[in-house]
């Protein structure tokens, strides 16, 4: 999983309460995948991923809508880590698999390289099977998904760029029920794995974190009503870590 954060953008005031929720993000699918007893809910680390991705990705969009820069920003921090995290596990792979899981690493790396592992592992098996528990880059697949929106998503900003803010959160709104609804619709219809994997299902987390990012929203007012609000919001995502 990766995000970007506001410290590398000149135009945004860099969030430590961004980073600090980031980190228990992040702890929270480590212990998740460590299979402690008590963290039954550290997969919920990825959407708390998703909804910062897209709060921090539509800060930077709206103060800079330039789109050249900003695949340009995104190139050179999501490559170079990409790249070396593929080149070492194709060379783990080639002393310690056997000739078929080599082959399947494979492609798994070429899909992770286009942004489409997490349709490649859609294909292949759901999130919670046990063969793909031990798949090296299974972990790449929200990167694909992250990737995947943010391909359309910019373009959307950039259309609707002369919009007020106001507008643009309903757009946004609109565009996550749309998201959250077609993701509802496939649990219905047994298609779980579906609705885990692919980007248009995923895409309200992140939209969710575009509406907040518009500053349409009421602010609670004061200090301490801030400071309980948030205190409030980070008991429910603990809360659900490990219920």
């Amino acid at each position: 999983m990766r995000v970007s954060t506001a410290k590398h953008h000149p135009a945004i005031a860099y969030r430590s309460d961004i980073d600090g929720l980031r980190a228990i993000a992040v702890l929270a699918v480590v212990l998740f995948h460590a299979r402690l007893s008590f963290v039954t809910g550290g997969y919920v680390g990825v959407d708390v991923f998703f909804v910062i991705s897209g709060f921090l990705i539509t800060t930077i969009l709206l103060e800079d809508q330039s789109i050249v820069r900003f695949y340009q920003r995104r190139a050179r921090r999501i490559l170079p880590a990409l790249f070396a995290l593929i080149v070492g596990v194709l060379l783990a792979g080639l002393i310690i698999l056997l000739p078929h899981d080599l082959a399947m690493l494979g492609k798994s790396s070429a899909a992770a390289l286009l942004f489409g592992s997490n349709i490649w592992f859609w294909r292949q098996s759901g999130y919670f099977a046990t063969e793909t528990e031990l798949w090296p880059l299974l972990h790449t697949w929200s990167l694909g998904v992250e990737e995947q929106f943010y391909i359309v998503f910019p373009l959307i900003v950039f259309l609707f760029r002369r919009w007020p803010r106001p507008r643009l959160a309903v757009l946004f709104a609109v565009l996550a029920l749309l998201s959250l609804g077609s993701a509802v619709f496939l649990m219905d219809y047994r298609k779980p794995v579906m609705a885990f994997y692919l980007a248009p299902m995923r895409g309200w987390e992140l939209l969710v974190g575009a509406i907040l990012a518009t500053g349409v929203l009421p602010k609670p007012g004061g200090r301490r009503i801030r400071t309980v609000a948030a205190v409030l919001g980070l008991a429910m995502v603990l809360g659900t870590v490990v219920l």
